[in-house]
């Protein structure tokens, strides 16, 4: 097997395996069974309104979908080898550079090199594709190598004024015609797709132009007739309409996160107030998913400027959270914070604001560029693949009367939709925070942006309801179940506190149901769960042990503490201990209360959801091992790593891993393997070793197979490797349950 189609192989693999990309089929069975474990409904709220909205599967945002994610049969795999033929694909980031770039420009090339076409970088964007020369350089399947850890663009980014003028289209369409290249792949914010689009309206108008001039001759004006254009949205911001999700914004989130979570535990040794500045200029996403991540006492952004007497609420939620307990403020701004009427709002306003009325001890951070830089996150590495991938695929299936398109993120596919049509929204987004229309503002930002910010506005409810005791509406229970995953704490903090704002007593059951049998059950408020957010495994404290053998004391528990709904959060064990507490329905009527399941389990191995709670975690954790040893490898040259890999007999570690961590292979349950296959592999990385890249990864799921344990895996590659390549195993184990909670994991839990 060919280098290029062992990888295009693995990158299919990737996407399809484990259904990484919904289709209607699965959906449809996911939803079956999840309902099975929702008894009823939560209450409508008015605060809850905009969680409950559904878009057209037509459209993103009203925005027409022109194409779903390509995914590969096995016929269209073979078919795709000559797609590419006679083409070439060049390939630029422009603007602000951001993490998971290098990502994309990786999936276009080796999946351009594996079509048959012809793929070019163009260095320091816009610019490079004006200068020509060297500039515009062929890539190899090699050069590309080691480029998913790299935080920036290898390949250089640059503000460019030339092409902004026709004079320097003009000069680089006349380098693009001289190579061939007929297909663009832009990686940049909306300012360069909106170039590029300009670019490919004008190209006729250029060729001929050309021609005249004699800089070109007919034949190439022929060959060049029409160009191809595909976006990829790049920027830290999120704040291109379209998407859910841009490159590069996870990674920064990222970042953000660990300076909060280290200047938490300075602020608490002090008793200190921190403001702190992140980027955001027109957008405030950052600082608005930051604060729900970390549980932050008030957030700034521009989409939504706070009432006229909000230094007086600022300074009454500060002092009633001191009053409660806490030795600490945390405060997010987003550099483009206003108030009602335009006016800045820096964070040495808010600074003095909190020193001249509360006398606190108040210290100012403004993270600038460090939120820029840095290693990739693995949804951003993963997420620029999927991209590029979708990106190179748009481009070969392009024809002159295709739209110039933009590759986006709705949930957990890859679409493609009219570039200028974003772009248009995205604008309209600017035009009306200038106009002072802050409530269109934030209905064109997504049904996404707006979810995050009621929730947050309930999660830091300004004046936190106190429990009635028994005159409360509802005693809601809730619980952890299984093995432990990072995120557990900040889920049992969103469910006590949505449940007090509606009225409802609260109650924590510690180790599972265990516990429940136990009797180990108190009530919690508001301050209990305070400072959770960041905190990995389960303060509750979680067990595997299921609810069967326990009914007779569980139901006398329900009793004594009047229970009437249960929230359980965990894994395989919590759907099975639900389903077991439906049969127990029969037997005992104190099991007939409504509960829900919410997934939290690192192997991600559960239905009725695309992610669960702890999985983007474990997923970074074991990125950041593979960063590691690869770096190991490449210092030693001709050596072979296998690392295993958690997740029980679901292989979604191990493949998500695989494509964010670059690596050969990855052996899992759901796609099955035989000697032959290790057979190819081994030969694949004797004949890697003769190339630039001396150096090989591969991963194995825990349980994929019960006979090619990761022992002889091993050893076969040991043995085979003999005189070319030394092999090293790693199992990495429970290290990729226990870390604080990512950025992503926050999101989903809170909402």
């Amino acid at each position: 097997m060919h280098k290029e189609e062992f990888h295009l192989k693995f990158f299919t693999c990737v996407i399809q395996s484990r259904g990484l990309v919904r289709t209607p089929q699965s959906t449809g069975g996911e939803a079956s069974t999840s309902s099975m474990l929702i008894q009823k409904p939560p209450p409508e709220i008015d605060n809850m309104k905009y969680l409950h909205a559904t878009d057209d599967p037509d459209t993103v945002e009203g925005i027409p979908i022109l194409k779903t994610e390509w995914i590969m049969t096995h016929e269209e795999h073979h078919a795709a080898k000559t797609l590419g033929i006679g083409k070439a694909i060049a390939v630029l980031t422009s603007g602000g550079d951001a993490q998971g770039m290098n990502a994309a420009v990786r999936a276009v090339v080796r999946v351009g090199i594996f079509t048959g076409a012809r793929v070019f970088f163009v260095h320091e964007g816009y610019q490079g594709l004006v200068d020509g020369g060297d500039n515009i350089r062929e890539a190899t399947w090699e050069s590309v190598s080691m480029m998913l850890q790299l935080g920036g663009t290898v390949i250089g980014s640059a503000r460019c004024k030339d092409f902004r003028e026709r004079e320097g289209r003009l000069r680089a369409a006349h380098n693009l015609v001289k190579r061939g290249i007929t297909n663009l792949c832009v990686i940049g914010g909306d300012g360069s797709l909106t170039g590029a689009d300009t670019f490919r309206s004008e190209w006729s108008d250029l060729l001929s132009d050309l021609q005249k001039a004699g800089k070109i001759t007919a034949e190439e004006a022929t060959k060049s007739s029409y160009l191809n254009i595909v976006g990829l949205v790049g920027s830290i911001d999120n704040d291109f309409c379209g998407t859910d999700m841009t490159i590069g914004t996870d990674s920064a989130l990222h970042r953000i996160i660990e300076i909060v979570d280290a200047i938490t535990t300075t602020a608490q040794s002090h008793q200190r107030t921190f403001v702190l500045e992140v980027m955001g200029r027109h957008c405030g996403y950052l600082a608005l998913v930051t604060s729900l991540s970390c549980g932050a006492d008030w957030v700034f952004i521009p989409e939504c400027p706070p009432d006229d007497d909000w230094e007086e609420h600022l300074c009454r939620r500060l002092s009633e959270t001191r009053t409660r307990g806490s030795r600490l403020n945390i405060i997010i701004v987003a550099e483009g914070a206003i108030d009602k009427t335009g006016k800045p709002i820096t964070s040495e306003d808010i600074k003095n604001l909190v020193v001249k009325r509360l006398g606190y001890d108040t210290r100012v951070t403004v993270l600038g560029h460090v939120q820029r830089g840095g290693t990739p996150s693995a949804f951003d590495r993963i997420l620029g693949s999927r991209m590029g991938v979708e990106a190179v695929m748009a481009l070969l299936e392009g024809t002159p009367d295709t739209p110039a398109c933009v590759v986006s993120l709705s949930g957990n596919q890859a679409v493609r939709l009219p570039l200028m049509e974003c772009v248009q929204m995205t604008k309209d987004v600017t035009k009306a925070m200038n106009d002072r229309k802050f409530d269109e503002a934030m209905k064109l930002r997504g049904r996404s942006f707006m979810n995050n910010w009621e929730v947050y506005k309930l999660l830091a409810h300004v004046r936190p309801p106190v429990s009635k005791g028994p005159s409360s509406i509802h005693t809601v229970a809730v619980m952890n179940v299984g093995a432990p995953a990072a995120g557990m704490n900040a889920a049992v903090r969103s469910t006590v506190r949505i449940g007090l704002i509606q009225g409802n007593r609260v109650l924590v059951v510690h180790d599972g149901f265990e516990g429940l049998a136990k009797g180990q059950i108190e009530e919690a408020g508001w301050s209990y769960v305070g400072g959770w957010t960041g905190q990995g495994g389960s303060k509750l404290g979680t067990k595997r042990t299921l609810p069967k053998k326990s009914f007779e004391q569980i139901s006398a528990n329900i009793t004594k503490f009047n229970i009437q709904g249960l929230v359980i959060i965990g894994g395989f064990e919590a759907y099975t201990g639900g389903l077991e507490l439906m049969e127990g329905r029969k037997l005992f009527d104190e099991l007939c209360i409504p509960f829900v399941v919410i997934p939290a389990t690192v192997s991600n191995n559960v239905p009725g959801s695309d992610f669960s709670v702890g999985a983007d975690t474990a997923l970074n954790t074991i990125c950041t091992t593979c960063d590691r040893i690869k770096q190991s490898a490449a210092g030693t040259k001709r050596r072979v790593f296998i690392i295993e890999t958690m997740g029980g007999y679901c292989g979604y570690l191990a493949t998500m891993a695989g494509l964010a961590a670059g690596a050969d292979a990855a052996y899992i349950f759901e796609e099955p393997f035989t000697i032959r296959d290790l057979q190819a592999n081994v030969e694949h990385l004797v004949h890697k070793m003769k190339t630039t890249v001396k150096r090989g990864l591969v991963l194995r799921n825990e349980k994929c197979n019960e006979n090619y344990t990761t022992d002889f895996i091993f050893n076969l590659y040991s043995e085979e490797g003999k005189g070319i390549f030394d092999s090293r195993k790693n199992v990495l184990g429970h290290m990729q349950q226990t870390f604080a909670k990512c950025p992503l994991g926050g999101k989903i839990i809170s909402s």
